[in-house]
C-alpha cells in the first residue's frame, strides 16, 4: 500500500498510468520523464515493461570486438580513437591478422559473433572489405559477422559511387549477417554539425538501416548522450528509431551510449553521472515500445552500473567483449573482457536468469536459478 501511495503522488503518475494501460507515450511525455527527479517510479514502469517482454531473463553473447583500423578520414569531436594516416598511434590490420584473432578468439573463447568496425579509411578499394569477410567466413565460418556501422557504409557508397543496397547486396554476398549500430550519435542537425561535420546526416544513417532492413539484415541502434546535447534532442533521437521501427521492425536491441569525454576534443565535460545513465536506460525502454531489447553495455557503463540497469529497464549486458579498443581510447576504466562465468554472476546476484543468446537472440543456454 506504501509503495502505491508514493506512485500515485509521483509527478508521473498519468505517464505511468498509461503505460500500465499499454497507450503509447508521446515525445512530451519522454521529456517529462528526462526532467523528472522520481528515478523510483521511472525505474519502476522500466522494470515492468522489461519484465513484460523478456521476463527475468538477461541475455548475454560470447564475442570478441576487433576494430580492423582506426585510420579515418574525418575527425569527430568526440572521438578518441580515429587517426589520420601516417599519425603516431594509427593502425591497420591485415586481412591476415583478422583472421588470426578470430580463428583464436574461436578456439580458446567458442565465440558466437565477431563485432567489426573501423574508420573511414581513404585509401581501402571496396574489395578488400569483401576479401575480409569472405576470409573471415572460411576461417570460421559459424561464427556471426556484425560489421560495418551506417557511417561506414555511406561512406563506401560515396567513395565507390554506388548505392546502399549495392554495397549492402555486395557485403550480405561475401558475408556479411547484420550491422552494428555505432554512427548515430545524436541525430539532431543542429548538435551532428558540431560534434561530427562531414560524417553520414541522420537521414543518412536511417537509410541504410532501413535499406538493410529491407535486405533482410538486423541491425542495432545506439544514442551517444552525455555531451552537448539536451533532452530535446534525446527525445528527438528516439522518435526517430520509433518511428522506423514502426515501418520496418528490423532493430534488434537499442544501446543508449555513455560519452567518455578523455583524450577527445570535448572533454571539458564531466561524463554522465550514475543517475542519468539509469535514467536515460529507463526512458529508452518506456519510450521505445517497439523495440524488443535494451542494451546496457558495460565497457562504457562501468560492471556495477550495468548490473543495477537491470532494474530499470535493461534485459541485455552485450557480451565478453574481448579487446575493444574505442571507448577505453576515450577513458574507459572497465576491463576489456568479461568472462561467461562473471557475466552470469552478475545476472544471478540481482534475481535474473542468465540467457546465452546468439546475435539473433536465439537463446542457446538457459541458466535457470531461483529468485533472490
Amino acid at each position: 500500500m506504501a509503495l502505491k501511495r508514493l506512485i500515485e503522488q509521483s509527478p508521473i503518475f498519468d505517464i505511468y498510468q498509461k503505460v500500465i494501460s499499454e497507450k503509447r507515450i508521446s515525445e512530451d511525455d519522454a521529456l517529462r520523464l528526462f526532467q523528472t527527479n522520481d528515478i523510483h517510479t521511472l525505474g519502476l514502469l522500466a522494470n515492468t515493461i522489461r519484465e513484460k517482454k523478456n521476463n527475468n531473463y538477461t541475455y548475454y553473447n560470447i564475442n570478441r570486438h576487433i576494430d580492423y583500423s582506426n585510420v579515418c578520414s574525418v575527425s569527430c569531436k568526440f572521438c578518441a580513437f580515429s587517426r589520420f594516416k601516417g599519425e603516431e598511434g594509427a593502425y591497420e590490420f591485415t586481412i591476415d591478422e583478422i583472421c588470426k584473432r578470430a580463428k583464436a578468439a574461436l578456439d580458446q573463447e567458442h565465440i558466437t559473433e565477431l563485432h567489426i568496425v573501423g574508420g573511414l579509411h581513404p585509401d581501402y578499394p571496396f574489395e578488400w572489405y569483401e576479401n575480409m569477410l569472405r576470409a573471415l567466413k572460411h576461417t570460421v565460418p559459424t561464427v556471426h559477422l556484425k560489421c560495418f556501422t551506417a557511417v561506414e557504409i555511406d561512406f563506401f557508397a560515396n567513395k565507390f559511387d554506388m548505392t546502399y543496397e549495392e554495397i549492402l547486396k555486395r557485403l550480405k554476398e561475401a558475408g556479411l549477417d547484420s550491422l552494428p549500430g555505432g554512427g548515430a550519435e545524436i541525430f539532431h542537425e543542429d548538435i551532428r554539425k558540431q560534434i561530427c561535420p562531414g560524417k553520414a546526416t541522420a537521414d543518412q544513417w536511417i537509410q541504410v538501416h532501413e535499406t538493410a532492413h529491407s535486405l533482410g539484415l538486423s541491425t542495432t541502434a545506439t544514442m551517444l548522450y552525455g555531451h552537448i546535447e539536451n533532452y530535446r534532442h534525446r527525445v528527438d533521437h528516439l522518435r526517430r528509431l520509433r518511428e522506423l521501427q514502426d515501418k520496418t521492425s528490423g532493430f534488434q536491441t537499442f544501446i543508449p551510449l555513455a560519452f567518455h569525454p578523455d583524450h577527445t576534443a570535448l572533454d571539458q565535460f564531466a561524463r554522465p553521472s550514475g543517475i542519468e545513465d539509469l535514467k536515460t536506460l529507463a526512458i529508452s525502454r518506456i519510450y521505445l515500445d517497439n523495440f524488443p531489447h535494451i542494451k546496457a553495455y558495460w565497457i562504457m557503463l562501468g560492471i556495477k552500473l550495468a548490473q543495477l540497469s537491470l532494474s530499470f529497464g535493461v534485459d541485455d549486458l552485450d557480451g565478453t567483449v574481448i579487446e575493444e579498443r574505442i571507448y577505453h581510447m576515450a577513458g574507459a576504466d572497465t576491463p576489456e573482457i568479461m568472462t561467461v562465468s562473471q557475466l552470469q554472476k552478475l545476472i544471478r546476484e540481482v534475481g535474473r536468469i542468465p540467457v546465452e543468446r546468439d546475435t539473433l537472440y536465439k537463446s542457446l543456454k538457459v541458466q535457470e536459478i531461483a529468485l533472490v
